[in-house]
């Protein structure tokens, strides 16, 4: 039998304001009894107002994580801040598409979010606005920005559409040579 663990009243109400409203707060329990909130904020500008409610609330940021996907066969990233209050995580996705392209620093509210912000602008090519230290960290200024989006992602090399996969993305950069 799970264990049902409820994270903070406050926290949930506040940051699910900001959410678009379309189903967008999920929570879940592994079977170590660990809580788990997700939040889908409706655009990237409210993230800063989400990641302060968390910050007055005592949270830790415990990492970033940057993604690429796809939604309606149009590619966009995908970014989400790990939260940590009173052993329960709470995670803020958000999704950075045409309309969206930036996400706002965090750094002023958490320092630790500038290595973790700098490490998806340099790798996933993440455009972070308003950075205090947009330096890069561990690639040479020369390669571009990025790199990991040019990957072809795991599932997709052990899957059987790998092979097609990867001859299409070939042939796609031979004919358009950056």
């Amino acid at each position: 039998m799970q264990k049902i663990i409820r994270g903070d009243v406050h926290i949930i109400q506040s940051i699910t304001a900001l959410c678009d409203g379309t189903g967008a707060v999920r929570h879940s329990v592994d079977s170590f009894s660990n809580a788990f909130y997700w939040f889908r904020l409706g655009t990237p500008r409210m993230l800063t107002q989400a990641a302060a409610v968390l910050r007055d609330a005592g949270a830790r940021l415990c990492m970033a994580t940057a993604c690429n996907s796809r939604h309606l066969n149009e590619p966009m990233q995908e970014v989400c801040y790990h939260f940590e209050v009173s052993g329960i995580l709470y995670n803020l996705t958000v999704s950075l598409n045409g309309e969206w392209p930036t996400v706002p620093s965090i750094s002023p509210l958490f320092a630790n979010a500038d290595w973790h912000e700098r490490e998806m602008m340099e790798l996933y090519g993440v455009k972070v606005a308003d950075h205090p230290n947009p330096q890069r960290l561990f690639l040479d200024e020369e390669l571009d920005a990025g790199l990991l989006n040019k990957a072809v992602p795991l599932s997709i090399m052990m899957n059987g559409a790998c092979t097609t996969d990867l001859w299409e993305r070939i042939l796609k950069d031979r004919e358009n040579p950056e």
